[in-house]
């Protein structure tokens, strides 16, 4: 039997997901569905596939799947989308949202204009664990290890341009020392408390941006000196603002959430 689904592409500073309310569309093997629909050339194309749903501790659910198939824990970039989602499509009238995600609950808080929301701010919590790390004779950097419910290893290098991340993403995610993979971050300061950073996310590759990755980088600059507690990070896909408060220790990321098209496709399954 062949059902329709729709879904809603939308992007978080270039970090573009496909979304469906699986309220209305449940998804079987969702795995297979974010590596089929992902493809640029023969499906919709997309950093991965975000599912929306029901939750018993918090107003909504985010399960969030990369292009290789694996579940990822959390997706900043992904949530302020999320919360753009169930407000505009009137799943919900509230500006302050709690999201049910594998890295723990989540506020969202809403900046509306109109009947549009425009941009998004998430608590992401406090940074789990962080640490230095040195590679010896392998690669000349020393990083810094961030935790954000998901795994970064943050780099600060004088000239961002001259980092080939294709070859030495996937070296970094994939090496001995991280049996888990993880995402990895270059990032150059470029400015009081503002930094170019780039992305090589775990189970996707390059990306326009990354939520967490942003948050990590923040927390990595600060830790080394290199900006204060609020930062701009700016992305190939965009600027978002991370703010790491004192009082509570969380970290506060505002950036934009954009709508780019609604669709149908065919499952089969």
């Amino acid at each position: 039997m062949i059902n329709k689904i729709k879904f809603t592409k939308m992007h978080g500073a270039g970090n573009d997901y496909i979304y469906v309310d699986t309220t209305k569309y449940p998804i079987a093997n969702p795995e297979k569905k974010s590596i089929e629909w992902s493809k640029f050339h023969t499906g919709i194309g997309s950093d991965g596939l975000i599912l929306i749903g029901v939750s018993e501790k918090a107003d909504f659910s985010m399960r969030i799947f990369n292009v290789d198939g694996s579940e990822a824990m959390m997706c900043g970039n992904g949530s302020r989308c999320v919360g753009k989602y169930v407000y505009e499509y009137g799943l919900t009238d509230k500006t302050e949202i709690t999201l049910d995600t594998l890295s723990g609950i989540k506020i969202l808080k809403l900046h509306v204009e109109g009947k549009t929301v425009t941009e998004v701010t998430v608590d992401m919590g406090s940074p789990l664990e962080t640490g230095e790390i040195s590679f010896g004779d392998e690669y000349p950097f020393q990083s810094t290890q961030v935790s954000m419910g998901n795994p970064h290893l943050v780099t600060f290098v004088e000239d961002i341009t001259q980092i080939h991340l294709p070859e030495i993403g996937p070296e970094l995610e994939k090496h001995p020392l991280f049996p888990d993979r993880t995402n990895v971050e270059f990032a150059q300061v470029i400015g009081k408390d503002t930094i170019r950073m780039r992305v090589w996310e775990r189970g996707s590759g390059i990306t326009q941006a990354c939520g967490t990755g942003a948050c990590a980088t923040a927390v990595a600059a600060f830790i080394n000196g290199l900006a204060g507690r609020k930062s701009e990070i700016i992305m190939d896909g965009g600027t978002v603002t991370i703010e790491w408060e004192e009082s509570s220790g969380h970290i506060l990321m505002t950036g934009p959430a954009t709508k780019v098209f609604d669709g149908e496709i065919e499952d089969n399954d």
